[in-house]
């Protein structure tokens, strides 16, 4: 069977903590070019993990004259998202970018349109699709255990995690803070286990207080206020095309208790779902109410864990095998279009203090 060239442009943080571990597991994947503006990074990761004649590049233009690459996999700062992507399509290659698959929806919009020019295959790194409740959660509302789910709520709460470093605080760079960073997840998460991307209308309110706020009791670290220009918290009412209703709620610094990272609440007419204390599913049976609790780990044998694929292993094989047996990727380029769209509809909302309506 085939073996993919893959070459990674952006060797940063998510590059080295999910995309080059999961892909060296791989057999049928070779790593043979590296690309970062600082080239140093791309040096010591192509030591690392690439093919013992792997390129180094500093300019992704470069890289992409290279015809013998199958697949790009986009890990740099928002803004160029779509630049990168679109260009690594229209240079034959298949492209995996990470979340959110842009700055913007109409850079979305443009890469759905080369990846359909093009016929090259298109994903987005929601890597939170793939972790194990998540996996069963999709399960269960497949098969209409929850029925139809008209309330929703998207969890992606930290209570003082604000990262520090790169350009996370840039606004320019990123479009926003912890929305498009960590709501960006919560909200593909909902939307997917709901089956359901026609948003009709949109509510939404962004803050910047606590950023304002010196020598912070930060995970990592305090940052500078005059460099932080994005929110701090940020919240959204999304309303469906069919009624059903999502709650956003995403900070990276909120004085608030009650942290969830990546998680749902879903509401259906037959029952509920939630992530918020592992697993739990909930509804009513034989006059009386239920709470279960499932089980996600394979233990039960003294000194056995038992043994499972991490989320971005997964998400990363399904995405290969997707390559070389020419089927859809999990993540599809529609499906995280309109996760941009709305990300998009709440800050325009937040700054103009009115709805916004989809066509």
């Amino acid at each position: 069977m085939k073996t993919l060239k893959v070459a990674i442009i952006g060797c940063g943080g998510i590059a080295n903590g999910k995309h080059f571990p999961s892909l060296k597991k791989l057999e049928q994947v070779e790593m043979v070019a590296f690309c970062d503006t600082d080239q140093k990074k791309a040096k010591i990761a192509s030591e690392k993990y690439g093919t013992s004649d792997a390129k180094v590049y500093k300019d992704y233009k470069e890289l992409l004259t290279d015809s013998t690459i199958d697949v790009v996999h986009v890990c740099t700062p928002n803004i160029s998202h779509a630049e990168i992507s679109i260009a690594a399509m229209r240079a034959g290659k298949h492209v995996m970018c990470e979340k959110p698959m842009a700055k913007t929806s109409e850079e979305a919009e443009r890469m759905i349109d080369v990846a359909e020019e093009t016929g090259k295959k298109l994903t987005i790194g929601y890597n939170n699709r793939f972790r194990q409740d998540s996996q069963y959660l999709r399960k269960v509302t497949q098969r209409g255990d929850l029925g139809e789910v008209y309330y929703a709520k998207a969890h992606a709460i930290r209570r003082r995690a604000v990262p520090t470093w790169g350009v996370f605080l840039d606004e320019e760079k990123q479009g926003g803070g912890p929305l498009i960073d960590i709501g960006t997840h919560a909200l593909d998460l909902t939307l997917w286990m709901m089956d359901n991307y026609k948003p009709k209308s949109v509510m939404g309110s962004t803050f910047h207080k606590l950023g304002k706020h010196k020598d912070a009791a930060n995970a990592w670290g305090p940052w500078d206020p005059d460099k932080f220009t994005v929110e701090d918290s940020a919240f959204g009412f999304i309303t469906m095309e069919n009624g059903a209703t999502i709650v956003l709620e995403s900070s990276w610094a909120l004085n608030s208790l009650d942290v969830d990272e990546a998680k749902c609440s879903l509401s259906g007419t037959k029952g509920g779902a939630d992530m918020k204390d592992g697993l739990r599913i909930n509804g009513e049976e034989f006059g009386k109410l239920y709470t279960t609790n499932v089980e996600l780990d394979n233990t039960g044998v003294a000194f056995y864990e038992g043994e499972s694929e991490s989320d971005t292993d997964l998400e990363i094989r399904l995405w290969v095998d997707s390559l070389l047996n020419d089927t859809e990727p999990t993540v599809k380029p529609r499906e995280a279009l309109v996760v941009t769209q709305i990300l998009e509809a709440i800050y325009e909302s937040a700054k103009t203090g009115k709805a916004v309506y989809f066509d």
